[in-house]
């Protein structure tokens, strides 16, 4: 890439290397999707790959199809509690999405009078055999997805659901928190969630589940960048509605790593994985966000369902999209965001974080491979130390000597796409 020359970036009080007054917070949710919850196959070796690369929350579907083999013929698939319990072993909340029918309903909708009953008997059972280790239920899936996101009967009818399903998930697993919606980018253009609230959604779940996809849009709007700009916008119409912040739970998001339309290299959709959480952190309605998905579904490079994984299918390798998540999701998740001292600018991002006396600073450009002058108000001392998310089995790395005078200590870091972690040390 091109380098332009020496770019100073001043801050203009000292407040912005200051950390404000710690305030307790959930921790973000860094998830995963999963595809192997119904498998025979022990899932443990694979949920441990995700718990080693800092996750902490899985998200999968116990099938109604896999409960319900044959009409009133009910089961546990082994793969259910085996999923369950290895989950929650690792420290992950478990997220099951409560969805699909069923051959013997001819895999139609349970909008229909005639397949409802049976698909709330499934909640029911489904529910009352996971027990309390699910930590988030969502409701159905993708309802919108290949229909008129437009048509007022579509929302209607999956409100109307959420109206009769909600309840048996409280009475069952009240610890859970029950998520509606996991709306389509097409849905969310098209005014589906709109549709909801005003049919009385928000009255039933805990907040709003969306797939946000961008990777088929035109130039800016299908980076990390343009994605986040369309989140904030999207956010506040909601906001506006209700009249008050509506939690988002984006419960698939990633970008494709195949070769063809829509497409982008492994290397790239590494550095959009780290800039979209850090980006996402910005924005306080979103509560967490599962990357979509933990193993490639396949090997065809010209297919897109088969390239949006952190792991290789089959061998499990880890892509250059694992690393970046093993070295971004412990500040993500953990660390506070400072929305005061982080600047987002045309090209330059620095955004903030806290945990306790730890400060770090997560920089990166859009544009061309720049230098960026560091100006600290607060003493640092030696050299500055960072993890590059473009090599992150480095580890800490060291750069450059910070140079202190009259006050002041500067020190020039070369940024690019990939997130630099920048360790600012104690907040003094």
């Amino acid at each position: 890439m091109k380098h332009k020359a020496l770019h100073v970036l001043a801050w203009a009080c000292a407040s912005w290397f200051v950390a404000q007054p710690a305030q307790a917070q959930e921790p973000f949710i860094v998830g995963v999707v999963t595809h192997f919850m119904n498998d025979e196959a022990p899932p443990l070796p694979r949920l441990r790959l995700a718990a080693a690369a800092g996750i902490n929350s899985a998200r999968d579907a116990p099938y109604w199809s896999s409960a319900e083999t044959a009409l009133g013929q009910w089961r546990v698939v082994p793969g259910w509690r085996t999923w369950l319990s290895g989950g929650v072993d690792l420290n992950m909340t478990p997220m099951a999405i409560l969805c699909f029918s069923t051959w013997f309903h001819n895999n139609i909708k349970p909008s229909e009078p005639q397949v409802k009953p049976g698909y709330l008997q499934y909640v029911d059972y489904a529910t009352r055999q996971l027990g309390a280790g699910v930590g988030f239920y969502e409701i159905w899936n993708e309802w919108d997805l290949g229909n008129d996101p437009k048509d007022p009967a579509l929302s209607a009818d999956y409100a109307a659901l959420v109206r009769d399903t909600a309840p048996i998930v409280r009475r069952n697993s009240p610890q859970s928190t029950i998520l509606a919606g996991s709306i389509t980018s097409h849905g969310m253009r098209g005014g589906f969630a709109e549709r909801l609230i005003d049919d009385g959604v928000l009255n039933w779940v805990d907040g709003l589940s969306l797939h946000p996809y961008v990777h088929c849009a035109n130039g800016e709007n299908a980076t990390p960048e343009g994605w986040i700009k369309w989140m904030r916008s999207y956010s506040q119409k909601l906001t506006n509605k209700v009249g008050r912040e509506v939690p988002l739970y984006l419960t698939e998001m990633s970008w494709p790593s195949h070769q063809g339309n829509c497409g982008n290299t492994p290397v790239t959709q590494a550095a959009y994985l780290g800039r979209a959480y850090f980006l996402a952190r910005t924005l306080p309605a979103i509560k967490g966000m599962w990357w979509y998905d933990l193993i490639d579904d396949g090997v065809d490079k010209s297919n897109q369902e088969h390239h949006f994984g952190l792991l290789e299918y089959g061998t499990l390798k880890p892509k250059p999209a694992y690393g970046v998540m093993q070295a971004v999701a412990p500040v993500v998740r953990d660390f506070r965001y400072d929305a005061q001292a982080s600047r987002q600018g045309a090209e330059v991002y620095m955004l903030y974080f806290d945990k306790g006396p730890e400060r770090v600073l997560a920089a990166w450009t859009t544009g061309y491979t720049r230098t960026e002058s560091l100006i600290s108000p607060t003493p640092q001392s030696g050299a500055v130390r960072y993890v590059d998310t473009a090599a992150p089995n480095k580890g800490q790395q060291t750069g450059p000597d910070w140079s202190c005078n009259a006050g002041k200590c500067t020190v020039p870091l070369s940024l690019n796409g990939f997130v630099k972690i920048i360790s600012l040390g104690s907040d003094g």
